[in-house]
């Protein structure tokens, strides 16, 4: 129980960075797109200040996409353990893409400005599945088990 806890929070921690050092990139693709310049230094400050400030909002999303997520890829694996990789990394993905798609069918609008563009909203399926891969690798039986 444990291990599955820890296995469960560098996940959602992981998943969020990502998924935020995505967000960021994508918002300052759009800038460049406008003919702005971008030093690399204004892109590691965009980075640093979307991973510290979207934790209040951003990251509990993230957490409960996760903990949706995860558990059903459990019950898939239950019965095909060979399926195991596969099903947390496509659970990962699958449940941040699916975040932003309900969001975008509750509220009306895509919160996160990347997310209006397919390669944006694929990005952050790709930061679940980062996420979902971890989780795959730390929880996975040790030796000792």
């Amino acid at each position: 129980m444990t291990r599955t806890l820890g296995s469960y929070i560098a996940a959602v921690i992981v998943a969020y960075c990502f998924g935020a050092l995505f967000i960021s990139q994508g918002n300052i693709a759009a800038v460049t797109g406008l003919g702005f310049d971008v030093t690399m230094s204004q892109r590691l400050g965009a980075i640093v200040h979307d991973v510290s400030g979207m934790t209040d909002i951003y990251l509990p999303l993230v957490a409960v996409s996760l903990l949706l997520g995860l558990p059903v890829a459990f019950a898939v694996i239950r019965k095909n353990p060979h399926l195991r990789m596969i099903g947390y990394v496509s659970a990962g993905f699958v449940a941040l893409l699916a975040m932003h798609v309900i969001m975008k069918a509750v509220l009306g609008l895509s919160g996160i400005a990347p997310t209006r563009t397919l390669w944006g909203l694929l990005a952050q399926g790709v930061a679940g599945g980062i996420g979902g891969y971890l989780f795959c690798r730390l929880s996975g039986q040790s030796k000792a088990d």
